[in-house]
């Protein structure tokens, strides 16, 4: 039996990989942006949402990347970056989210004037007062941050510098996000060595646009203990038929390295359709990987973008890839004992708000 979207908004849900900037409500940025003068493809809420899934579907993760031009712009104050976070908060809690970790470049938001550290506050600010008015309406969430460097932009030891002293104030790990080709996690190898010597946690974008190689850098030089998206662990992996008609893996020395060490993967169904790293959700990775033992979590990415929650995916999963409830159980839990979150932490989690809802709900007591 299929799952209904109303069903599955009710569950708990984990979210590790979702940009701040990634998912503003588009009548925020209409509003946000007529005050800063800034132009926008389209000044009705409706009709700017509808671009920003249109702009993201074009197959390239380059053209998808260059939507963010217009969230970015109306990120640049304090007021601003408070009421994003705010209001991001909110909107997770609403769809289910008990623990969710967002991400962000703060190099992003200085054209303000703000110093790095001014937008590490302001955003922090929006965060706890989302999870206060999520709290007064009965929701619970907890958030974390992890700071982004930007692949092109060599800040990496600066924003590691700066993830290291905010990790007592809510950030909890570090990432590196952008165009893939070209920008290796070797670039910010000094930040990586930096955070792992203060044994800080890391997870990088690898395995979306480009192949295999980043994959390997992720895990060898940067030493992630996730890896985002890393949908392109596939092109390590060959499935074939076997003579008893059942499908067989034989796997490479890097995809037999991520499924024995239990690198999570950070994968997100719609996201990767739009970026041309799958083709549908039917034959996305995602749930190959998943019968093959893979750690495997499901995140949005960028809701704004793919017009999506974590009730969608796990919607489409459900309805298109023939996922369980228990599937969906399954990877919640995953995502939340991967999570950066203190292991006592982590497992309160599973064992007071996880585990007894999906049992409610008709899935057998089990861990991923």
């Amino acid at each position: 039996m299929t799952l209904a979207a109303d069903q599955i908004a009710v569950l708990p849900k984990v979210l590790l990989h979702d940009h701040l900037d990634g998912g503003l409500r588009a009548a925020t940025i209409v509003e946000l942006a007529r005050e800063a003068g800034h132009e926008l493809p389209a000044a009705d809420p409706d009709a700017l949402a509808r671009w920003f899934v249109e702009a993201a579907d074009s197959g390239s993760l380059e053209r998808y990347l260059e939507t963010f031009a217009h969230t970015v712009a109306v990120m640049q104050t304090a007021d601003n970056l408070r009421r994003v976070a705010r209001e991001a908060v909110l909107d997770l809690a609403a769809d289910g989210v008990v623990y969710a970790e967002q991400r962000y470049a703060p190099e992003q938001h200085l054209q303000g004037g703000l110093s790095l550290q001014e937008v590490v506050d302001a955003v922090q600010a929006g965060f706890d007062e989302g999870v206060a008015l999520a709290a007064e309406d009965g929701r619970e969430i907890r958030v974390g941050t992890l700071l982004t460097a930007m692949r092109h932009a060599d800040r990496g030891d600066e924003i590691a510098a700066l993830a290291l002293a905010n990790r007592d104030r809510g950030v909890v790990g570090f990432d590196i996000a952008g165009a893939e080709q070209g920008f290796p996690p070797s670039r910010q190898a000094s930040a990586f060595r930096m955070l792992r010597e203060a044994s800080f946690p890391v997870t990088v974008h690898a395995g979306e646009a480009a192949g295999l190689e980043s994959i390997a850098e992720a895990v060898q030089v940067a030493g992630a203990l996730r890896l985002g998206h890393g949908v392109r662990i596939m092109d390590d992996i060959t499935v074939t038929t076997g003579p008893d008609g059942m499908p067989h893996a034989r796997l490479g020395r890097l995809a037999q390295w991520v499924l024995d060490r239990r690198i999570p993967l950070e994968l997100c169904p719609s996201s990767n359709l739009q970026t041309g790293a799958a083709r549908s959700i039917a034959e996305h990775p995602v749930t190959t990987l998943r019968r093959l033992g893979f750690a495997v979590t499901v995140s949005t990415d960028n809701r704004l973008q793919s017009g999506t929650s974590l009730t969608r995916e796990f919607a489409l999963l459900a309805a298109e890839a023939g996922w369980t409830l228990d599937d969906l159980r399954d990877v919640t839990v995953t995502a939340a004992e991967h999570s950066f979150l203190a292991l006592p932490e982590r497992r309160d989690l599973i064992d007071r708000v996880i585990l007894p809802a999906y049992s409610q709900n008709g899935s057998g007591r089990h861990r991923a």
